[in-house]
């Protein structure tokens, strides 16, 4: 009996299925995060009949040239791999990787595959493992996917009659709706990426923040109206196109009409937010309330963390304040 892997992430019986389907040891090796002697060793103590080393053979269908021609669908696709997507360095496949099933079997469907979806046993996450040289290598060369992407990822060119299906997949992929705060934002460890995705949505005439947390960056739209603007722009080909319906259901929290709805006037602008901070200090050194100096500027205390953690001159100052006061007790 072979003995059970600690970091191994796929069943017995999902890896023998792999294999049967025609997926190289070397291939399911990665996916199941162990080595290709185990997988090896793990086929031959169930008694599945090992191919010869080297062979290979395709048990299922694929467009392999899917990414060489641009439509809805591929730019969506394309947005979502490059948020959720992994392209291996030394093997030839492309992985997604995603906690809603029925958008890997949707993206499966729209490649021409019927490649099977495995779940990951210690998170619970589905992955589509597509096997093919030919898109693995469309994906680096046309469009700049490359393995290890994470932070050197570049915006690609995009059409701009695909671009709002474009991010509507990066959206889904690496974004997220705060509906109560009225806040799109879009999350990426490449600085190059988003500021790349600044400039477009500039071009639709939103107002975006830029904003650094440790390794990775955000992209934020604010405001009631300009959330309902983006949902329009990015659903507008919905019904002909793939959507995560839990996403959108979340946009489909605004009730009103465009024209009924305004953003609140400078709240949300880098000198606002400068200026609170300021007011904020101020009214912080007068007073030595915390309680009552957020009421003062309407803002919850979380936000004196948020500023914390992201600007040092307000830390500083924030600290020498708070020093000062405990001095003079």
């Amino acid at each position: 009996m072979c003995r059970r892997s600690s970091k191994r992430n796929l069943e017995i019986n999902e890896i023998i299925k792999l294999y049967e389907d025609g997926e190289s040891t070397t291939e399911i090796a990665t996916i199941a995060n162990v080595s290709s002697r185990y997988i090896r060793m793990l086929l031959k103590q169930h008694h599945v009949e090992m191919r010869p080393r080297g062979s290979w053979k395709r048990k299922y269908t694929l467009n392999e040239d899917y990414f060489k021609t641009w439509s809805n669908n591929m730019a969506y696709i394309l947005g979502f791999i490059i948020a959720d997507g992994t392209i291996a360095r030394d093997v030839q496949f492309v992985s997604i990787a995603q906690k809603e099933k029925y958008i890997l079997e949707a993206i499966r469907e729209e490649l021409g595959s019927n490649q099977p979806i495995v779940k990951n046993k210690d998170t619970g996450v589905y992955m589509l493992t597509i096997n093919s040289k030919v898109m693995k290598n469309d994906l680096i060369e046309i469009h700049g996917v490359k393995p290890n992407k994470s932070s050197t990822i570049e915006f690609p060119h995009v059409p701009k009659e695909y671009m709002s299906h474009f991010i509507r997949g990066y959206f889904d992929g690496d974004g997220y709706i705060n509906y109560k705060q009225y806040t799109v934002t879009f999350v990426s460890g490449s600085k190059s990426f988003l500021e790349a995705l600044i400039n477009v949505l500039k071009e639709k005439e939103f107002t975006p923040q830029f904003q650094q947390q440790g390794a990775n960056y955000r992209v934020h739209i604010r405001g009631r109206k300009s959330v309902k603007l983006f949902s329009d722009w990015i659903y507008k080909d919905k019904n002909e196109g793939l959507y995560l319906i839990r996403k959108y259901h979340t946009f489909k929290e605004e009730k009103l009409e465009l024209h009924q709805l305004a953003d609140r006037k400078h709240v949300n602008t880098q000198e606002a937010i400068m200026r609170r901070k300021l007011n904020f200090l101020t009214i912080y050194a007068l007073t030595h309330s915390m309680e009552y100096t957020c009421a003062c500027i309407e803002i919850k205390p979380a936000s004196i963390n948020r500023w914390m953690n992201n600007a040092k001159l307000f830390k500083r100052n924030f600290e020498f304040i708070k020093n000062d006061i405990k001095k003079s007790e």
